[in-house]
């Protein structure tokens, strides 16, 4: 019996804290960084980026082939959504390739605002049962 391999290789996604870790992470080989905002990402400590840089690090990264993912994996508050749905439409222009998130109400935000934006499932998020499973594979 012979096994089927995979040779799809695995993508080399790399936390990009600033702007001199965004560059170190092309340098050397990612195919796609994620990074945050000061808003709504669990990486408070991590350091963010203000959407003058997020612009220039799409620029970055769209010249170097680096996808790029921005954090929206905090839970919200419901005072905090017209925030949020403020940044999104702040950020449709710059194309991103995907968001990285852990709230159902976040996923619909970006459903309603942004609805062609892939969107990859954080490690934050709780998915302990199929049937949690199935809520995000919908």
């Amino acid at each position: 019996m012979t096994q089927k391999v995979n040779k799809k290789r695995p993508e080399l996604l790399l936390p990009a804290g600033d702007m001199q870790k965004l560059k170190t992470a092309i340098r050397f080989g990612a195919d796609a960084v994620y990074l945050g905002t000061d808003a709504f990402g669990l990486r408070a400590h991590a350091g963010n980026f203000d959407v003058e840089q997020l612009l220039t690090a799409r620029q970055l990264t769209h010249e170097a082939g680096v996808a790029l993912y921005l954090t929206l994996n905090a839970s919200l508050r419901p005072d905090e959504f017209p925030l949020l749905e403020d940044l999104l439409e702040e950020l449709k222009p710059l194309d991103l390739d995907a968001y990285i998130i852990a709230d159902p109400g976040v996923l619909a935000t970006i459903r309603k605002i942004d609805p062609d934006r892939s969107i990859h499932l954080s490690t934050q998020s709780n998915s302990c049962n199929p049937q949690t499973a199935e809520f995000w594979r919908s």
